[in-house]
C-alpha cells in the first residue's frame, strides 16, 4: 500500500510499446498471473524460484540489474516481498512501472491477524476468488502501459479467470467433503487464513504469518494438546518452510500415545518447479485441495482438479 501514490503515478504517465514487454515478476505466483494474460506480447521472468521463501528473499545485484533493464516489475505486495522494498522504490524513482497485484483487493476484504496489528495478512492467493481479482489488476496495469494490445489482455483475462471460477468450486466442494470433525488444516505457517476463510476449514499455523517468527516451547506444547484432544492425525509440511516444527508436533504427539503423520507437502509461499503442472498457480492450488482433502477424509480423485471434464 506505501507506494500506491508513486505506481499510479507511473501507471497513468506509460508508453506505448510497439515491441514485446519485458516483465520481472517476484514470486512464482504473480509471474505465472502475468504470464497468462500476457500472452505473447511479453516475456516474464520470475525472481523467486521452486520453494523459495519471498518473507527472507532478499534481492541480489542480478535482480536488481534485472529489474531496472525491464519495462514492469510485478510483485505481490503487502509486505510479503519486505526485503525488496527499497529496490522497488529505486526502480520507480527511475521511471519502470513497479505494480502490486493486490494494489486493487479491497481493504474490506484484507485479513489483519490480530497478533499482527497493523499488517494486512499477504498470502491472499490462498483464496482463489481474491488471486482472480489481481488477474484483473494486472490487466489493467498491462492496459496502462500497452493499450495497443489492451484488447488481448482483457480477453486473456477473462478466460483464465473462467477457469480460476472453476478451480474456487472445486476447492468449495472438495473442502466441505471432508467430516466437519476433521476440518482441521495444521501447517508449518499461517499462510492459509483466506484458504480457511474461503473454503470452510479451521487453519493453524505453528509459525505466525511471517516466517522469520519463532514457534515457541508453548506453542508446540499447545498444539500437541489440540492434536490429542481432538483427534486429529495428519499435518501438513510446506514446500518453502522447514519441517523442524512440524515433526516436533509429530514426536510431542507419539509421546502422549497419539500417532500423526504427515498429510503431504503442501505450497504456500512457493509453487513446484517450473515446466511442471504444480509450478503453475492452478496446479498449485489443486494440489494443496486434493491432497488436503485427501488426507483428512474428504471425497477427491487422485487426478484432482486437473482430471475433471473440461479444466
Amino acid at each position: 500500500m506505501i507506494l500506491k501514490t508513486v505506481f499510479i503515478a507511473f501507471l497513468v504517465s506509460a508508453s506505448v510499446h510497439a515491441k514485446s514487454l519485458t516483465i520481472v515478476a517476484t514470486t512464482g505466483m504473480v509471474a505465472d498471473i502475468t504470464r497468462q494474460v500476457a500472452g505473447d506480447h511479453a516475456t516474464v521472468t520470475s525472481l523467486m524460484g521452486e520453494g523459495i521463501d519471498p518473507h527472507l528473499y532478499k534481492p541480489t545485484a542480478a535482480d536488481a540489474k534485472a529489474i531496472v533493464s525491464a519495462d514492469m516489475v510485478f510483485y505481490s505486495g503487502l509486505m510479503l516481498e519486505g526485503r525488496m522494498t527499497d529496490t522497488f522504490f529505486k526502480a520507480a524513482r527511475l521511471g519502470k512501472v513497479v505494480f502490486p497485484v493486490t494494489e486493487l483487493i479491497e481493504e474490506t476484504f484484507l485479513l489483519e491477524p490480530p497478533e499482527f496489528k497493523g499488517h494486512w495478512d499477504p498470502h491472499v492467493w490462498m483464496d482463489v476468488s481474491a488471486w482472480s481479482q489481481a488477474v484483473q489488476a494486472v490487466a489493467t496495469a498491462l492496459c496502462q502501459e500497452d493499450p495497443a494490445n489492451c484488447e488481448d489482455y482483457k480477453r486473456n483475462a477473462t478466460v483464465y479467470r473462467a477457469k480460476l471460477d472453476a478451480l474456487h468450486e472445486y476447492a468449495i466442494r472438495s473442502i466441505a467433503s471432508i467430516p466437519a470433525d476433521k476440518r482441521v488444516l495444521i501447517t508449518a505457517h499461517d499462510a492459509f487464513n483466506y484458504f480457511g476463510r474461503a473454503y470452510g476449514i479451521n487453519v493453524v499455523g505453528i509459525q505466525g504469518l511471517s516466517t522469520e517468527s519463532e514457534a515457541g516451547i508453548e506453542d508446540i506444547n499447545r498444539l500437541v494438546n489440540m492434536l490429542v484432544d481432538n483427534k486429529i492425525s495428519a499435518v501438513f509440511v510446506e514446500s518453502s518452510v522447514s519441517d523442524r516444527n512440524v515433526n516436533a508436533l509429530i514426536e510431542g504427539a507419539k509421546a502422549k500415545d497419539h500417532e500423526v503423520h504427515i498429510g503431504g507437502r503442501l505450497f504456500s509461499d512457493a509453487m513446484g518447479q517450473p515446466g511442471t503442472y504444480t509450478g503453475t498457480y492452478i496446479g498449485m492450488l489443486d494440489h494443496n485441495i486434493t491432497t488436503m482433502t485427501r488426507a483428512l477424509g474428504g471425497d477427491a480423485t487422485q487426478g484432482g482438479f486437473a482430471s475433471l471434464k473440461d479444466n
